[in-house]
């Protein structure tokens, strides 16, 4: 079944830098309604030249600068590890494209402060992949909230264990490549979290264990703002957890489960403990409702424009985190001992 998502927004140009599974994922999306990628590129050339043919992409570039370099190109949709995105970031931004980021957006608020701060000189939209943001079921629950459905949220907790097998050199818990429970499954929930929240937490209290190689394997996190909403979240790679959210509130919870790219939740009213059914969206069309954001934003809409303030804010409460678990990835260390010998 196709979807919609596009129906009331211009067509961009799109551009994909990587060709890992969730690039496979996008163009595969995007073949069910059919449309398809316009260019792509990889580190690894013959892989981009395999995803060209097997999605018919219409042009296949050596390096990024490259496709970067083509005015025909729109949007980028980049796809990159954690660490490499600020990079990639500082060169789409320059070339004046719009660019949609893949979780996490960047390492630490500084590199989204300065990525922001580069799109807006540029003129172009740079918005966060992270599904949370995207999904039609999260804009409705939201507009509920906002309009005192529910009454008043006091609490919002969130579980997403993941069970990884030890292999250090995998993205999961490889520091090379921005590995750690945080950047890769946290953004999720603390994302959710703040979409429900009146402002950004201010208080926060975690406990994190660290897996062999130094990255976050399992944290506990407390989050309160001044409006004194709580939050707490469990995450693990290496304990299967369910992915399952749930927002209480005065009047009722809301329970989501596989929230990260959830298409329904359960409202169980307080007063008479009947349950209501909520189903927005098709889970299975979740990059493209991203994409599709962002060709709104390009459009003028101003809802889709903020999404980046949402991702700044978690972003802040992820580099807050780490600092208090005193936990830096090598590109910060390198950074932070340049400072430090000058």
């Amino acid at each position: 079944m196709t979807t919609n998502a596009h129906a009331s927004s211009p067509r961009l140009r799109w551009g994909v830098i990587g060709c890992g599974v969730i690039a496979n994922e996008m163009a595969q999306t995007l073949e069910r309604e059919g449309r398809s990628i316009d260019a792509v590129a990889n580190r690894t050339h013959a892989k981009a030249v395999a995803f060209a043919e097997r999605y018919g992409v219409g042009k296949v570039y050596a390096t990024a600068d490259e496709l970067l370099a083509d005015t025909d190109v729109d949007a980028v949709y980049l796809t990159t590890p954690h660490n490499t995105h600020i990079t990639y970031l500082r060169n789409a931004l320059a070339a004046c494209k719009h660019v949609l980021c893949e979780k996490s957006i960047t390492l630490n608020a500084d590199e989204l402060a300065e990525a922001r701060e580069l799109a807006k000189r540029a003129g172009v939209v740079l918005m966060d992949a992270c599904t949370i943001l995207h999904m039609p079921l999260y804009k409705e629950l939201t507009r509920r909230a906002a309009a005192g459905d529910f009454g008043r949220v006091n609490l919002i907790q969130g579980n997403f264990g993941s069970y990884k097998a030890y292999d250090m050199e995998n993205r999961f818990f490889n520091p090379k490549l921005a590995g750690g429970a945080l950047l890769d499954i946290g953004v999720y929930a603390i994302t959710l979290a703040r979409l429900f929240l009146q402002s950004s937490p201010h208080e926060l209290a975690s406990l994190m264990n660290p897996a062999p190689t130094g990255v976050d394997e399992t944290d506990g996190i407390l989050m309160r703002n001044a409006e004194g909403q709580l939050v707490v979240l469990s995450l693990s790679l290496h304990s299967k957890q369910p992915k399952r959210a749930v927002i209480s509130a005065d009047k009722a919870y809301v329970e989501i489960m596989e929230y990260p790219r959830a298409d329904a939740a359960d409202v169980v009213w307080t007063e008479t403990g009947e349950r209501e059914r909520v189903q927005a969206g098709r889970r299975e069309n979740a990059l493209s409702y991203a994409m599709a954001d962002l060709e709104a934003a390009v459009a003028g809409d101003v809802a889709a424009r903020r999404q980046i303030e949402t991702s700044a804010d978690v972003m802040d409460v992820m580099t807050r985190l780490r600092h208090e678990w005193g936990f830096l990835y090598p590109e910060e260390r390198n950074l932070t001992q340049g400072v430090s010998s000058r």
